[in-house]
Parts: C-alpha cells; structure tokens; sequence
C-alpha cells in the first residue's frame, strides 16, 4: 500500500520533527507544530493529532481541537449516514442512563432516530428498525400517529410498498384518537396519490417511446416487481389485467377505496376509545346500509361488546334493533331467538328490560301473533317464584337483577291491559286491572280507564268502586282528576235519585282537596244542587266557597255568587253578598272593584245615598292621583245627581280646604300621575299623606250626614 506524497515529511517539518525528539511530551511545541501545517491537508494534520494524542492523552485543549476538526471534515465531505450513526443512536435510546449533554429528552431522540432510520432506509442496515419504532409505538403515546407515518416512510424508501400500505393499515386499525387517525389517514392517501400519479406520468411516457427496451424507472420496478421476476410468472399471468402494464387505474381504485372507508374507519376509532358507546355502534351499523352481512357481524360485536353497566345510551336498543334487522328481511325465527337473548341480560335499570319485552310483543302484533304476544306479556308480568327468589337471595349478589323486579315495570302491565283489552274477555281484563291494583302500580289514568271500562259493560256500582279505591290510593294532585271523573260520572248515572250520597262525596271531596283546587269541585257540588237540589242548597255551597278559596280566587268566586243569586233571586238579595264580600279581607283593589260594583247596583235600585255611602267607603282605598277612576266616576255620579247644590258654604268652603291641604302634601309627596315616588323617608311622607285623605273622608261623611239631616228636617 503506497502513501500519499503529501503524508512525507517536507523540509520545514525538520525543526519541528527534531525538537518533539528532544521534547515529546511539550504540548506548546506540539501546538506549534499544528498551527504552523494549518494549511497542511487534514490527513497530515490528523497524524500530528494521533501522535501529540499519544504522548499527551490527558490534554483536554488537543482533544477538543482534534474533535472539531474532525467534524468539520466529515460535514465538509457529506458522506451518507451509515450504520454506526443508528447504531449508536439506538444504544443511547437503550440506555436509562443515558444523559444528552444538550438537554434533549428520550422523546425527542426517539423522533430524531425515527427521521434517521426513514431518511436513509436504504444505507442502515444490520437493525431491526421495524421493532424499534414499534418500541417507540408502545412507550411514547402521544406520537403514536407520527410513528406510524415514520414507520410507514422507511418501507416506502426502500421500496417495499406493500409493506407500507399494511403499516399505514395497521395504525389506522390500531390508534385510539382522531388526531392520530387523521395523520395516519392524510399520510396514506399522499402516498397513494402520489403512486397513482407517478404510474400515469409513466404510461404517458411510455406511449410516446416506440423503444421497447427502454429501461424501466425504479419505481415501476418496485411496484410490478412480483410479476416479473421470472418469464415464468410472464407466462403464466400473460393475458391477465394483473400484467397490464398500466397499473394506474388499480391505484385509483385503491385510492378511491380508502377515500371511501374514512367514515368507517373513524367509527372504528371512536369504539376503541369508548367499546361501550351504542350510539357509535348504531352509527357504524348505518354505514353498512345495504350491507347484510357486515350490518350482522357488527350487532354481534356490539351485543358482545357493550356492557349495560358501563354503557352509554341505552344498551337495549342494540339488541332491539338486531332483532328488527331481521324483521325487515322476514326472518322472525331469527328475531325471537335475539329477543330470547336480550331478555336475559342484566341490564342497568328495568326501563331497559321492559322496553325489550314490548318491542318483541310489538313485532308479534305486527305480524298477527296475537296469542303469542299475550302469552309473552303474561311471562313477563308474572312474579318470580319463591324458588327463585331464595335462590337469588342465597347468591348474595351486590345488586338485584332487573328480572326480579320485571313484574312491578308499569310499561308492560299497561301494554299487557290494552292487549287483553282488545283481545281478551272482560273477567281477563278485569283481572289484569285488579293485580295492577294489588301491586300498586296504578295510575290514574289506569284507575279512569278501568272504571271506564266497566261502565260500558254495565258494572256502574264496581266502576264506582275502583274510583273509591283510586281516590285513597293517590294523594293531590294525582287524586284531582280522580274526584272529577267520579263525580261527574256518579251525577250523570243516578243525579236526584241517590242524592244525599252525592252530597256525602262532593263534601268528602271538598274536605280532601287543598285550596289552591277545591273551586272546580264547589262548582260541581252548587251545579247538583242548582239541578237536582234545593237553591238554598246551592247558595249554601258558594257561601262555603268563598271561604274556602285561596284569597286570590275569592274575587272571581264572589263573582260567581253574585250572579246565580241575582238570577235566582234577584238584584236586591246580593246586597248581603256584596257586604260580606267588601268585610272578607279581600285586597285592597278587590275590595274596591266590588266597591264600585255593589254602588252601581245600588245607583240601579235608586239607592242614590247608600251609592254615595260605597264611594265614600271605598275612597279611603283608593289615592286621588293614582287611582283616579273610582273619584271620577263618584265626581261623575255627583254630578248627575246635581245634589252638588245642596253643599252650605261652609261645607263646601271646609271641604275645599282640606281637600287643598291634603292635595299640598301629596305635592310635597311628590306624587305623579303613573305612582307614589317617596324620598328616603318615604314611610313617614306616606303616614302623613294617609291621614290627610283621611281628612277628606271625614269631611265628605260630614257633608252627607248634613244633607241627610236636612232632608229630614232636622238641626246638626
């Protein structure tokens, strides 16, 4: 082996070569030396590194000289990574110990491996880069998408794109998040787009290239290269599309394809992070409309999946609809062998159980099986046997399962009731009715519905019955449409002939009722006694509904009152009402509205002075600014009557003074016409400002009392 000639020694080395005999281990001379051959080549320069190394092995300042050079030279010469940069790297990702001097983590020298090893696939060689990267996969969670595509990359380089496609498929079956799948999915489809793409751009050049034996590119070769290998395979696939030279339409096609599965694949990714999502499993279901057999295998992993305690949404519409899949396609064998399966899961709450046994008694309906659907409802609504029982209580299990409790669900009792009451007999559904009561489950529509039924079957006194048990069974206000029906019902069927006994209940009812809704059955009882009953009766129970009512419903109930006594005996018989209505503690403006109420029928009856005594009454309700209608109309009534004249001078001018000083307190009030503003001591203005239309009041009872006097012809 011959050594270059700019390796020997020249002549200006001499000084230097003599001197390091004599001084070898003087790091000054030989850092002499090195900066005196600066412009040397680098291999001269790196055998005075290696020697001045040798003699001084310790010096840190040659070292870190000789090391910088050296990386220097190799960035300078740009030569390919080999195997000992992976090597290394992958030692260091081994290493727990391992501490980068430059702060970087294991995190991102895994990326920086994984951006080495797919960067130059071809040049490393003797690693298992496959098992690393997997590694990585495993332990570094957050990146999972980015290995994948890392992984993905370095077979795709070197050339082995079928490989890459089941990478690419792999993590996109395998990650657990959108974000992953979407790298995954974008990277996939760039790579089967730009395949597609680099196989037309061939085709194209090689119809306008008549040589045949024109060399074909690497990438043609490494997609076709299991066809031709040998003039075997030639031979044997000549004639066949797989020998079609133009594979551009195959890779459209599998572009297309995946395009395609992207919704199916991102259900998939939703279930691996939730396994327990029906609404996910329903929707991957819909993606396979059309589908048979994928839209079968894909309830039958969900049933097997799902688990109806940890499930979300309600896992019995799963076996529900798998059963209705095979409905729709008229195979009903099927379908009950799927309910029969459903009703034995334990399910987290007896709604879900329930609503399964209505669904298969439902199909049978619908397809005319109606003994099969009571026979269904009678197992469903019958009470485990003390058997059973014992032997689920000997379990000891941490819950009851929902079947025990299956014969108490009011879904299927009621479902259960309208089938046999379309297809029973009465004795059936009379029994149906009379267990629902037994296990206290009823409603009160099913109380109504029941008594219903057996008055159109002529059984009035057994329909009264169920009413009375209904009405001790419910409290208010379930109990409020109870008392309504059974009422109006009794009324109807015996009216005057049994009516001591409906006074008996319309009082037990009014006793029962709160307050709040008494006034409707009030109305009922005084309606029975208006037509079947003695008036007197009747005026007797609207007196007891003004007492009875809440206060803010004693006007409309006075109201009520009035009236029927007016019509029954006449205007002049509601002057007691109408006192016993203004002294019965109504508010304050409902005081005043039956005020100016009880004053107009006096003004009909020509009752003008008990008229003005009302107005006079109500004016210390009412302020003069603003409540300006009842002054108004009493100004207005006045005037009519034109008795204004009969007022002395006296009256009128002690009137008129009053009147003005209680109207310049108002003013320093600071009353307006909408309300009442007071100033901070708005309590004691507003004391003061009472007293003075109080003044008013006296003063306006002292003129009427002169006038009275004087019409009598008496002397105040």
């Amino acid at each position: 082996m011959s050594i270059c000639r700019e390796l020997y020694l020249a002549q200006d080395d001499l000084p230097y070569e003599e001197e390091l005999l004599r001084k070898p281990f003087s790091l000054k001379l030989w850092w002499c030396y090195l900066v005196a051959r600066r412009e040397a080549p680098f291999e001269k320069r790196k055998g005075i590194y290696e020697r001045a190394l040798n003699a001084l092995p310790g010096s840190y300042k040659l070292w870190y000289a000789y090391l910088t050079e050296l990386l220097n030279f190799v960035r300078t010469l740009n030569v390919p990574i080999t195997d000992d940069a992976a090597e290394q790297l992958g030692s260091i990702l081994n290493d727990d110990q391992f501490c980068s001097s430059k702060g970087k983590t294991k995190h991102e020298l895994w990326l920086e491996f994984c951006d080495l090893v797919t960067r130059h696939a071809k040049e490393v060689s003797g690693i298992d880069v496959d098992a690393i990267i997997r590694g990585g996969i495993h332990k570094f969670t957050d990146e999972v998408g980015r290995l994948w595509t890392s992984l993905a990359c370095y077979y795709i380089r070197k050339g082995l794109f079928d490989k890459a496609r089941d990478v690419f498929e792999e993590g996109m079956c395998t990650v657990i998040t959108v974000r992953d799948f979407s790298v995954i999915f974008d990277a996939y489809v760039e790579f089967e787009q730009g395949m597609a793409d680099c196989m037309m751009e061939e085709d194209l050049d090689s119809e306008s290239t008549e040589d045949d034996g024109q060399e074909k590119s690497d990438l043609e070769v490494g997609i076709r290269s299991d066809i031709t290998n040998s003039k075997f395979e030639e031979k044997l696939l000549s004639g066949f599309w797989l020998d079609d030279d133009k594979v551009a339409d195959l890779l459209m096609a599998r572009l297309d394809n995946l395009i395609v599965r992207r919704p199916e694949l991102i259900n998939t990714v939703s279930l691996r992070q939730n396994p327990h999502h029906v609404g996910q499993w329903h929707l991957g279901v819909k993606l396979f409309m059309g589908d048979l057999g994928k839209q079968i295998s894909t309830y039958t992993e969900a049933v097997r999946t799902v688990d109806p305690m940890k499930a979300v949404g309600e896992p019995h519409t799963l076996w529900v609809a798998f059963a209705k899949l095979y409905e729709e396609h008229n195979d009903l064998a099927k379908a009950r062998v799927i309910f029969d399966k459903a009703v034995q899961v334990d399910y987290k709450t007896v709604d879900n159980l329930a609503s399964v046994w209505c669904e298969w008694a439902e199909m049978e309906i619908r397809h005319k099986n109606f003994k099969a659907a009571l026979e269904l409802l009678r197992r469903a609504t019958a009470e485990p046997s003390v058997e059973v029982q014992r032997r689920v209580a000997a379990a000891a299990w941490n819950k009851e399962p929902v079947q025990m409790k299956l014969h108490k669900s009011l879904r299927v009792w009621s479902l259960y009731v309208d089938l046999e009451e379309s297809l029973g007999t009465l004795e059936s559904t009379r029994a149906v009715y009379e267990r629902m009561l037994d296990l206290r489950i009823a409603t009160p529509l099913i109380i109504i519905n029941y008594a219903c039924l057996l008055e159109d079957n002529k059984y009035f006194e057994d329909a009264f019955k169920v009413y009375e048990r209904g009405v001790k069974i419910f409290n208010y206000p379930h109990m409020r449409d109870i008392w309504v029906t059974y009422l109006s019902k009794f009324v109807k069927r015996y009216g005057k002939t049994k009516l001591e006994r409906a006074r008996e209940l319309f009082e037990r009812a009014c006793q029962m009722t709160p307050a709040d809704c008494v006034k409707p059955l009030y109305l009922q009882y005084a309606k029975l006694e208006e037509d079947y009953g003695l008036v007197k009766r009747a005026m007797k129970v609207y007196d007891q509904a003004t007492k009875a009512v809440p206060s803010n419903e004693k006007l409309d109930m006075y109201e009520i009152y009035i009236a029927r006594s007016a019509e029954m005996f006449g205007a002049s018989r509601t002057r007691e009402i109408y006192q016993q209505a203004i002294e019965s503690g109504l508010p304050e403006k409902d005081v005043k509205k039956m005020c100016l109420r009880y004053a107009e029928l006096e003004k009909k009856l020509g009752e003008l002075d008990r008229a003005r005594g009302i107005y006079g009454y109500a004016s210390q309700f009412a302020h003069p600014v603003s409540d300006q209608d009842l002054w108004k109309k009493w100004h207005d009534f006045e005037r009519k009557d034109q008795s204004m004249s009969i007022y002395d001078a006296k009256d009128r001018s002690k009137l008129a003074r009053v009147t003005e000083d209680c109207m310049a307190a108002l003013e320093k009030l600071g009353f307006v016409s909408a309300g009442v503003q007071t100033q901070a001591d708005g309590r004691d203005w507003l004391e003061r400002g009472m007293m003075m239309q109080r003044k008013v009041v006296v003063a306006i009872a002292m003129v009427m009392l002169r006038r009275t006097v004087k019409a009598s012809g008496l002397m105040l």
